[in-house]
């Protein structure tokens, strides 16, 4: 127990306190962190109570502080799972001014949740009624059972995903060239949804902005408004490289004035979209760096001969200092050469590991048979208290692990996210619930692959109950079936006998999971262009993503992939030749063409106004004449930059044709409301190419804009 006291207990307190802080946002507030840090660290106490359960029931050292911890850890995520978190969820997801209103939304939104679990209980009530007469356990062990069915079942399915996928993705993962293509669709994607989420950010505070000129202030909606005001300009000011652009109205945006449950539907929106916004720059981020340092990566090795094994990078600062060398050849060292050959090394153990469960899975219904890995080892280190907890809670680590990839992958396609320092308060209680509730059948799961001799049952097994009486019509055999359900499934996820059927009924790719496979067919060219701007952004001071919504609003109508080794490197060079061409203009061109259309309104307002007037002067029409001599060389310098613009274009086009790449896909953009600036951006200008009718007949082209 001395391992268990002295060294479990502080390592997951620490663990706990290290993930909270790595990707919990700066906006979660206290009681959230403390509510998640309580269930991860009762959820991981179950998983490091189970190797000293395991040592106490082999050699018969039973102790009163087992059995409490039990009782304590399982009880408190229970309750944390089923009632507190949930509640606490939607009390944090509710838009609402008070914490009265806020709960009310919480138990009403919960309603349907907690109605279904009753139904649960309802009907294992029902069932213990029934076969209460030949009932020889107690009830708390019957509940906790019947609590843990699902999670049983659900758990077998994501354990066996994981097994298949961690070790196979690692693997695939070191080679460069596979991760580089990985890599640039990923970047391209995240760019996509990046420039999404910055349009529904930038259309939350239109929204916002208009209806706080719509109300007055004597409104009685007006202190809801001020709320929102605060809140939206202390948003701004925590970030002031935000640029909004690209806003628009909806159908229905024009209706948050009414009452003050649609004022709190708008604070809830500019939230969500803040959110939103902060997770997919994050993750571009990191993505982005992930691709440039993979790329000085293999820079350094083609030409380790002449940097003489020293790694230098393109987008750090160089090390100075005696040992600046020295540290850029150990740096080489790791990238190039360790790192590698290790990470081949773990993906090999992690293999091995994965067919060791499978077949201690697959073992389990023959009762004389014994041929799991772990329980032999366990049997065999004899009364070394250290060696059993540590040959027990390896593999039951490894078993977490691969069910929470499996559990975090497939809620962060439709749930929650999971992001560094940009993790919400809902994501991390719900993704705190999903641990809490896996937690114990995964360590149930794994106690049933340990033999224990004469028969022995730890206090677990007592006191969680079994699922055969649980679920007594699936029969008493179901609680060693339902593992080799889950072998047999592993399997076919390892031939990849589902994708193949999918593909087979060619209308069923709508069920294909994503996974990297798909993206690894060739590189992405809008993502390479991307890394290309993101490295010259860099070289020059900028931050990643300071300049990409531009960039990536263009690139949302165009995905051609690029297979390395092939002429189409000169594809890429043309295209991103054509797409520097394209970004060229400066911002005082910009502002020139700005200030030139504001002349000309103005121009026209005063000469409509003269005319009603019937009083034009000779002055008057002196200012007009000097005023169309200076307009008139500005307008032919303005001819020239739309004509060069549109031969690029062009140009571009052609290439496409003779190359044979055609656009995967057309975006339509529609901006019906954009925020008044001082000068026109790049996004205006590539919406004003692609609606020539409506803007550029102002500039004097006559020519039709294609796209």
């Amino acid at each position: 127990m001395l391992f268990f006291y002295l060294i479990s207990l502080p390592l997951t307190m620490g663990m706990v306190i290290l993930t909270l802080k790595y990707f919990s946002s700066p906006d979660v507030p206290n009681y959230v962190l403390f509510t998640v840090g309580y269930t991860w660290f009762c959820s991981f106490s179950i998983i490091i109570l189970v190797p000293a359960d395991i040592w106490t029931t082999i050699f018969g050292n039973y102790s009163g502080g087992i059995s409490f911890f039990w009782s304590l850890t399982y009880w408190s995520t229970f309750l944390l799972t089923w009632v507190v978190v949930p509640t606490i969820q939607g009390y944090e997801d509710a838009g609402d001014y008070t914490v009265v209103e806020r709960l009310k939304t919480s138990l009403h939104e919960n309603l349907v949740y907690y109605l279904c679990v009753g139904s649960i209980g309802l009907v294992g009530l029902i069932l213990f009624i029934i076969f209460s007469k030949n009932w020889s356990g107690d009830i708390l062990g019957f509940a906790m059972a019947c609590s843990n069915t699902f999670g049983l079942v659900t758990g077998a399915f994501l354990l066996g995903f994981g097994l298949s996928e961690i070790p196979k993705g690692i693997w695939k993962n070191v080679d460069w060239t596979f991760r580089h293509k990985v890599l640039s669709h990923k970047v391209a994607k995240m760019a996509v949804k990046l420039d999404d989420a910055h349009q529904e950010f930038s259309s939350a505070i239109v929204v916002a902005q208009v209806t706080s000129n719509q109300i007055t202030n004597h409104d009685p909606l007006r202190p809801y408004m001020n709320i929102i005001d605060n809140m939206l300009y202390q948003m701004l000011k925590e970030d002031p490289s935000f640029k909004p652009q690209g806003g628009r109205f909806g159908e229905n945006d024009m209706d948050y004035n009414t009452d003050k449950k649609s004022m709190a539907m708008l604070r809830r929106r500019l939230r969500i979209a803040r959110e939103e916004y902060c997770r997919y720059r994050s993750e571009y981020s990191s993505f982005v760096l992930e691709a440039l340092e993979l790329e000085d990566t293999v820079r350094n090795y083609e030409r380790r001969n002449i940097t003489g094994w020293k790694f230098v990078s393109s987008i750090k600062p160089e090390r100075t200092g005696k040992l600046g060398p020295s540290f850029d050849m150990m740096e080489f060292i790791w990238r190039c050469v360790v790192r590698k050959q290790l990470e081949k090394l773990l993906a090999i153990i992690l293999g091995c590991i994965s067919a060791a469960i499978l077949l201690a899975e697959a073992t389990i219904l023959p009762a004389g048979v014994d041929l799991s890995l772990f329980s032999i080892l366990i049997n065999s280190v004899g009364k070394q208290e250290m060696l059993v907890q540590v040959a027990a809670f390896v593999p039951l680590l490894y078993m977490c692990i691969c069910t929470y990839f499996s559990l975090f992958k497939i809620g962060m396609l439709m749930f929650y996210s999971l992001t560094p320092r940009q993790t919400s308060s809902v994501s991390l209680l719900m993704i705190c619930s999903m641990v809490a509730r896996y937690a114990p059948p995964i360590s149930y799961n794994f106690l049933n692959l340990i033999r224990i001799p004469d028969n022995g049952k730890t206090i677990f097994e007592k006191r969680m109950g079994n699922i055969d009486d649980a679920v007594p019509f699936f029969g008493k055999g179901f609680n060693k079936i339902y593992p080799l359900i889950m072998v047999i499934y592993t399997l076919l996820h390892v031939t990849n006998f589902f994708d193949r059927v999918i593909d087979y009924f060619g209308n069923w790719r709508i069920f294909k999971f994503q996974d990297q496979d798909d993206d690894a067919d060739g590189f992405d060219s809008s993502g390479l262009i991307i890394l290309q701007k993101e490295r010259a952004w860099l070289e020059r001071g900028h931050r990643v993503g300071e300049h990409i919504i531009p960039l990536a609003r263009n690139f949302s109508s165009m995905n051609v992939d690029i297979e390395p080794g092939s002429n189409n490197t000169q594809m890429t060079s043309a295209v991103i030749g054509t797409m520097s061409q394209q970004f060229k203009p400066l911002n005082e061109e910009v502002q020139h063409v700005t200030s030139r259309e504001t002349i000309i309104k103005n121009h026209s307002s005063t000469r409509e106004h003269q005319k009603k007037q019937a009083s034009n002067t000779t002055s008057t029409l002196e200012e007009s004449t000097s005023f169309k001599s200076v307009i008139r060389p500005t307008s032919e310098k303005l001819s020239l930059k739309w004509e060069s613009m549109m031969s690029s274009l062009v140009n571009f086009k052609s290439i496409l044709e003779v190359k044979n790449y055609l656009p995967l896909r057309q975006t339509e953009e529609n901006t019906l409301s954009s925020i008044a600036s001082s000068s026109e951006s790049l996004d205006d200008i590539f919406q004003r190419l692609k609606r020539p009718t409506l803007d550029l007949r102002d500039y004097g082209a006559d020519n039709d804009c294609m796209f």
